[in-house]
């Protein structure tokens, strides 16, 4: 055994020397890497060229001597010493990538350097040994200046920025001479994962996490004497934070956001196929001659855009209401039967807004939540706290602030309804109409918080740190248009899985890469998806989206499902609506023009009635109304199920469900005060089927006979006094 083990020694040893007389030092190859990537819509023609390299390479004389020591301390603590490569660590790397897991760490700036200057981003074995012969031979040849100077001027740092230079530019609009102790660090830090770090359009993880990474490098700096701590700890991160970013060349209107998401997707897929660091895979894909085939339909992103323009941006007028600065509008559209996204809006102009609305998470899904808890409770086949199923004829108690009970014991949760309205006995599909709170705090409780959250995190929704409280019922999440796109898909396709997709095709000079099937595995049954689907079809012909969209002259006979939504103090308002054949989710963001905090959008376009509120009644469901209408044909939903608004009555019920006369697009300003009397007017069309038992009273009080509920919530019951919290309608 001994001599077996030596001789596996000696030939290893023997092999490497080999392998160090046959690979030589290459010709430094980084700019001539770099390409434009096309960009094309579904149908071929090209929707953008984009490449122009911004690289721009600096003396490391100019480079002040603390911020070249911000990269030592991110990167190579050892770098001055070390002989150019980490063994332990180019071991892990070879290890996993012959295993076929995660990445390599630990590599020495001088691997770093050797790979963006000599190689390439690929994981494999043979680049990896290369990498490995070269950075010893490199570290040989070349100081250790010259090595960081190669390093910091070959490396990528996000926004479309190769080198120290270019970032400093990018970032802070300065040259790399000028920059600060704390804006190197920054730049240190981003090189970890550009993109999710660049704070401009970081979520909170991101935002968290380069964070970290920048005390990180300083705290390094000062154990290596680079720093002094009293200076250290007079430093503070938004010293740091860098200026809003600027498109590039050929970004402009609506195609930045559709190149950005396409980037994104690609890069996720390299790092699922090849085991790339998000930073590698980040350099893989800008300007590296890609040509990346959109799923975008050139005629439905038209139409998406002028939608926009014609419901909503060409109301509104900054110089006359400030608010009307404040209004931003993302959506996304999804064909359910291929999980494609043919139309993308992510805001007024990716050079004016860098921040892409159709894929950001910090605002509220508000009410359209609503279906994903009655999707729970027929996925589990739930029941009420005294054992009646849980389906769309069931009665709870609308009583607004109505305290949610756990059998028998108080949660402290009792959201109002909006404008306080009490609805006493009512159905679950009349609750879903006029998306009653009390209703679905108290029907997420029955069936149980943590199956809720289970079964949005199946439908598409990232729950990662998402706390399973009653809370949530209201959509008091983070959610984006691409996530609830996705959602409601999955139960336009009957339950099976839709992850929505920008990318078709995506090939290099020599080779391709094979995305993922938009379209999964049943994640909840057909019976299911179907009668959710059933439910939300009286939310349009019956409920908060009926002027906009029932009501509406394009509609022509169309079926259509769908969601209204609006977040407390109306800082969020949305429609996510689909028709059997199309999905789409449309969000309106108040976001403070300069400090990008959110703000209310009361008031906006001064042309809806008082209050003004922004719900998703109104712009967001027009909006959807003559984007969808224009670019679908008259189609049925193929339902599998007995239950809900779109089946037909088997007899009638006893509980009158529609008001005397149908909901404007903004809530009265005061709600109604009789309390005993029965709604004056019959239904507009009879419930698909008896509840589960008759009220044995009238409803406290008749549905609002003027205005269209949006769920109002004053106050979040697990922090009182917050009110900014909790997600409405």
């Amino acid at each position: 055994m001994l001599g077996t083990f030596l001789g596996l020694c000696l030939l290893g040893i023997g092999g490497f020397v080999v392998l160090y007389m046959l690979v030589d030092v290459p010709k430094g190859n980084a700019a001539a890497r770099q390409q434009s990537n096309i960009y094309k819509y579904s149908d071929g023609s090209v929707l953008a060229r984009v490449g122009t390299v911004n690289r721009e390479s600096v003396d490391l004389a100019k480079v002040p001597k603390p911020v070249q020591h911000t990269f030592v301390a991110a990167e190579n603590k050892t770098f001055y010493h070390d002989s150019g490569i980490d063994v332990r660590g180019l071991a892990r790397g070879l290890f996993n990538t012959v295993s076929g897991h995660g990445t390599q760490g630990g590599s020495t700036i001088t691997q770093q350097y050797v790979k963006n200057y000599y190689l390439n981003q690929d994981q494999t074995v043979t680049r990896k040994l290369k990498e490995m012969v070269i950075s010893l031979k490199v570290d040989r040849r070349l100081t250790k200046e010259q090595i960081l100077a190669g390093y910091i001027n070959t490396s990528y740092y996000g926004r479309n920025a190769y080198g120290i230079q270019a970032a400093a530019q990018a970032y802070y609009r300065t040259d790399a001479s000028k920059l600060s102790v704390q804006q190197g660090a920054y730049l240190a830090a981003l090189l970890q994962a550009p993109s999710q770090y660049d704070w401009t359009v970081a979520g909170d993880v991101g935002r968290r996490l380069v964070r970290e990474r920048w005390n990180y490098v300083l705290d390094n700096m000062v154990k290596q004497k680079w720093l002094d701590p009293t200076a250290r700890q007079n430093m503070k991160f938004t010293d740091a934070i860098p200026k809003e970013p600027k498109g590039t060349p050929g970004e402009e209107g609506q195609k930045g956001y559709l190149v950005q998401l396409a980037n994104q997707q690609l890069e996720q897929q390299l790092m699922s196929d090849e085991g790339m660091s998000r930073t590698q895979a980040e350099a893989a894909v800008v300007d590296r001659g890609w040509t990346i085939t959109l799923n975008i339909d050139k005629k439905r992103q038209k139409a998406l855009e002028q939608a926009v323009k014609s419901q909503l941006t060409s109301k509104l007028d900054p110089k006359k209401r400030k608010v009307d600065g404040n209004v931003q509008a993302g959506a996304v559209s999804v064909d359910p039967k291929t999980g494609h996204v043919v139309a993308l809006y992510g805001g007024q102009d990716y050079f004016k807004h860098y921040f892409n609305n159709a894929t950001r998470r910090d605002y509220q899904p508000a009410s359209t939540f609503k279906p994903v808890i009655l999707a729970a409770a027929l996925e589990h086949s739930a029941t009420t706290q005294n054992g009646k199923p849980i389906n769309a004829g069931t009665l709870y108690d609308g009583t607004s602030g109505r305290q949610v009970l756990d059998h028998g014991s108080k949660v402290g949760f009792a959201p109002p309804n909006e404008d306080h309205v009490d609805y006493g006995p009512i159905t679950v599909q009349r609750a879903m109409d006029e998306s009653v709170n009390s209703v679905f705090a108290q029907m997420g409780v029955d069936v149980g918080m943590t199956k809720v959250m289970d079964t949005a995190k199946q439908l598409g929704m990232d729950t990662e740190g998402m706390q399973a409280v009653p809370a949530q019922t209201l959509g008091s999440m983070g959610a984006s248009p691409l996530e609830m796109a996705g959602i409601y898909a999955t139960f336009d396709n009957h339950g099976h899985k839709v992850t929505p997709s920008i990318v078709k095709t995506a090939e290099q000079k020599d080779r391709s890469v094979h995305m993922p099937d938009p379209l999964g595995d049943q994640v909840i049954s057909r019976t299911a998806a179907d009668t959710v689907t059933s439910v939300l079809t009286g939310v349009v012909d019956d409920g908060t989206a009926k002027t906009s969209v029932a009501a509406n002259p394009l509609r022509n006979g169309q079926q259509v499902a769908g969601k209204t939504g609006t977040s407390d103090e109306n800082k969020s308002a949305w429609f996510t609506g689909y028709t059997p054949d199309l999905v789409t989710s449309v969000g309106l963001f108040g976001e403070d023009g300069k400090t990008r905090s959110h703000v209310s959008m009361m008031g906006a376009t001064g042309l809806l009635p008082y209050p003004g509120r922004v719900n998703g009644g109104s712009y967001p469901a027009r909006i959807w109304a003559e984007y969808t209408f224009g670019v679908t044909e008259r189609a049925r939903f193929d339902l599998d199920t007995t239950q809900g608004a779109a089946v037909e009555p088997t007899d009638t019920p006893t509980l009158s469900r529609t008001p005397s006369q149908s909901p404007s697009d903004t809530p009265s300003s005061k709600p109604p005060t009789s309390t005993s009397t029965s709604p004056s007017g019959t239904p507009s069309r009879t419930p698909t089927r008896t509840p589960t038992q008759t009220p044995s009273q009238t409803p406290t009080s008749p549905s609002p006979t003027t205005g269209q509920p949006t769920d109002g919530v004053t106050q979040d019951p697990l922090n009182p006094g917050n009110t900014d919290n909790l997600g409405r309608q």
